[in-house]
């Protein structure tokens, strides 16, 4: 079996799966005997190939059960006990069904869920066409972990009243309070009401709670209704592959099926570049609408394709009727859509005031440039010149010659700033989930002089180094490098190597999010000879190594711990790798010798540290973020909710004025001067769109107390740090 090099990666972890028309056309096929040859070749590979393979047997049978039970039925909204009985037949089974290719557990789970939802629904189409009484003192459990499963029908109704008096008496209150605020916003008291209304001088309607309880069971009518249609939309084939993500989720969290449009979609997102007309749909009831252009691609070049355009038809290059779309989901709405560079597509959209137009548009390459690194220039104390560069992912193009690839952005950022005469770089890894492991191995060598960077160790084989063999070291300057919980995998390799090499100060969250797992794309086609007519069959995602620190600890489960942690809302909040289901385990090796005299941080840190702790016990930013974060912790714990009135208006009160206290913390300017590198500026200014996102990006940072405080630490890294790096 080929597999090409540059397939290995480090899965992203938290990312948003975007809808972006770009080429490439997958037929649908629904059929039995492919499914099966999808599962059995699935199965193959992953005996094979992946890191640490299980046992396929009755105790894998009960955890694929157990999860798809949770996963699959709404955490009890669409099962009950007496559902989950009939489906214990095949608890132990499963195994055998998946060897053998069959389906025989996830159809009968895909019945009892198809005649449940239909079930639910007449349960809320019933339950909401009648008036909630507010006065009665009872109460309902939110967090599906904690309730118990109802025990039969009965229950699951008297459940679903429960849960859909408390969406209600939500948009009860909410419409009361507003409605409250504004008549006390007039200044006087509204007339006695007449025929349940009250008009006042100005028109406005004044509703009786009679009223704004009918409008909320209407609201609410209409949410569900909306999501019960969505539901309906979900094909087989996506619920088969949700099935087969269920199986491999037992291997590990990260090991993962994808059908060729979640493949294309990925690397999409991965590289930063797509093909096709650049926007962004979203199927809203029927129809599908444009939510957003993207920047200098083919639909905002040509200016007649906007946003909140109804997409009504599609006729591609050649054919004779356009295809009517009303009521497709958004894949094959897409699939329809996208096309090869230089291809047209013609677009029958209805215009927000109600027009109908014909829009052709040639397909192109896009680039999301906002996908990339980026740089600014801050102020910092004594005049120092501040380098900020962000990285929001370890993206690569692999596939184009004129692909994006972060080291090489990265390189050229660092360049920049150099040029610029920095002071020191902060180097902002927060929330990014990971990416290409070339990039971070040579990223890595831009701050050290040539060594190992990180262990790679494959099932049943002695661990491989990945070194930087380039002696040379692009910057040697201050380094202080910004994670959260949610900073994962390539992330975690590039702050563990700059850690133990002694080069930068890691700042931020206690732990980064602690995936310490390489991925690799294995495309099922070249896996499995014959079978054309079913071809494509998609991709699987494998967990095929594990990667350790060059001082032999891992990062899985445990995460780099930072060497100044600064709190955060999420700090008493369960997060990363280990609250994942059947992660890896942590496991440690030896380590390699390592080695660099560029720059050591250690002979500062302590005094760094101690200043930093000085300067939050003072800062009253920081300690309503310590206290925001145990009442995080609260809510997340106390998730029953009264559904009397009063006593849900004072959680609710409650909760209003918590959320209250925190509110500005974030909305005060810290860092008066951050700039754009004069080489930027040309581009930004040419572009509108750019500008618009240039300067609430700039915002976003000046009200930034992360960076602020980093910027601190970077100044006492200065200046503790002088005389030892000289």
């Amino acid at each position: 079996m080929r597999l090409r090099k540059e397939t290995i990666l480090f899965s992203m972890v938290g990312v948003v799966a975007l809808i972006l028309l770009s080429s490439h056309v997958f037929p649908p096929v629904d059929n039995g005997e492919k499914e099966s040859i999808i599962l059995q070749t699935v199965m193959k590979n992953i005996e094979r190939m992946h890191f640490k393979p299980r046992p396929i047997d009755d105790e894998f049978s009960e955890d694929v059960f157990d999860l798809y039970i949770d996963r699959t039925f709404g955490k009890g909204r669409f099962i009950t006990e007496e559902d989950l009985m009939r489906l214990k037949i095949y608890k132990d089974d499963i195994d055998n069904q998946v060897n053998e290719g069959r389906y025989d557990f996830f159809d009968m789970a895909m019945d009892i869920l198809k005649k449940n939802r239909e079930k639910t629904q007449a349960y809320y189409r019933e339950i909401l066409a009648k008036p909630f009484d507010f006065t009665i003192d009872e109460q309902v459990e939110m967090d599906g972990e904690k309730r118990p499963l109802a025990k039969d029908d009965e229950e699951l109704k008297t459940f679903w009243r429960k849960y859909l008096k408390y969406e209600v008496l939500q948009r009860y209150l909410e419409a009361k309070e507003k409605q409250e605020k504004v008549i006390a916003g007039e200044g006087e008291e509204a007339d006695e009401p007449k025929n349940g209304k009250v008009k006042k001088e100005d028109d406005l309607v004044i509703k009786s709670d009679r009223e704004l309880e009918q409008e909320a069971r209407k609201d609410a009518l209409e949410m569900f209704d909306k999501w019960y249609e969505r539901m309906g939309k979900v094909r087989r084939e996506d619920q088969v592959g949700y099935y087969i993500n269920t199986i491999t989720a037992v291997f590990d969290p990260h090991t993962n099926y994808f059908k060729p449009i979640d493949k294309q979609n990925f690397d999409i997102r991965f590289s930063g570049r797509l093909e096709g007309i650049g926007a962004q749909l979203r199927v809203e009831g029927d129809y599908t609408k444009v939510i957003k252009i993207i920047v200098g691609g083919p639909a905002w070049k040509e200016k007649e394709l906007e946003e909140n355009d109804i997409i009504m038809k599609v006729t591609q290059d050649g054919d004779e009727e356009p295809t009517d779309i009303k009521g497709m989901v958004i894949d094959d709405v897409v699939q329809l859509i996208r096309g090869k560079k230089d291809t047209k597509v013609t677009l029958t959209v209805k215009k927000v005031d109600g027009t109908i137009k014909d829009i052709t548009i040639t397909r192109d390459i896009v680039i999301m440039d906002e996908s990339f690194a980026k740089s600014l220039i801050l102020k910092g104390e004594d005049n120092e010149r501040i380098g900020y560069l962000y990285l929001p992912s370890f993206y690569a193009d692999f596939e184009h010659p004129e692909g994006r690839m972060c080291a090489t952005d990265v390189a050229i950022e660092l360049e920049k700033l150099k040029a610029e005469n920095v002071d020191g770089i902060i180097l902002d890894l927060r929330n990014n989930g990971g990416g290409s492991l070339r990039d971070v191995v040579k990223m890595s060598g831009f701050f050290v002089e040539k060594g190992p960077i990180v262990q790679v160790k494959s099932r049943n084989r002695s661990p491989r180094i990945l070194k930087d063999n380039d002696p040379s070291v692009q910057y040697s300057g201050p380094l202080v490098v910004m994670v959260n919980s949610f900073s994962a995998s390539a992330s975690e390799i590039l702050a563990a190597a700059l850690q133990d090499y002694d080069r930068a100060i890691i700042v931020g969250s206690p732990t980064t999010f602690g995936k310490g797992t390489v991925q690799r794309f294995i495309p099922l086609d070249e896996t499995i000879p014959g079978f054309d007519q079913f071809k494509p069959l998609g991709n699987l995602k494998l967990t095929m190594q594990k990667f350790y620190r060059v001082n032999g600890g891992s990062t899985q489960l445990k995460g780099v711990a930072s060497d100044i942690v600064l709190p955060d809302s999420y700090m008493y909040i369960k997060t990363g790798e280990r609250e994942q289901e059947k992660p890896l385990k942590w496991t440690e090796i030896a380590g390699v010798p390592y080695n660099q005299e560029v720059y050591h941080v250690k002979p500062a840190l302590a005094a760094v540290k101690r200043n930093s702790l000085a300067r939050m016990e003072q800062d009253t930013v920081f300690a309503k973020i310590k206290e925001n974060a145990m009442i995080v912790k609260q809510q997340q714990d106390n998730t029953t909710y009264p559904l009397e009135f009063n006593a849900f208006k004072a959680k609710e009160d409650k909760l209003e004025a918590e959320a209250k206290a925190y509110e500005n913390l974030f909305k005060k300017v810290v860092i008066p001067d951050v700039e754009n590198l004069p080489e930027d500026l040309a581009g930004i200014e040419r572009d509108e769109s750019k500008k618009a996102r240039n300067d609430d990006w700039k915002k976003s940072v000046s009200k930034d107390v992360y960076i602020k405080e980093t910027m601190n630490i970077l100044h006492d890294l200065i200046v503790f740090s002088g005389d030892n790096n000289r």
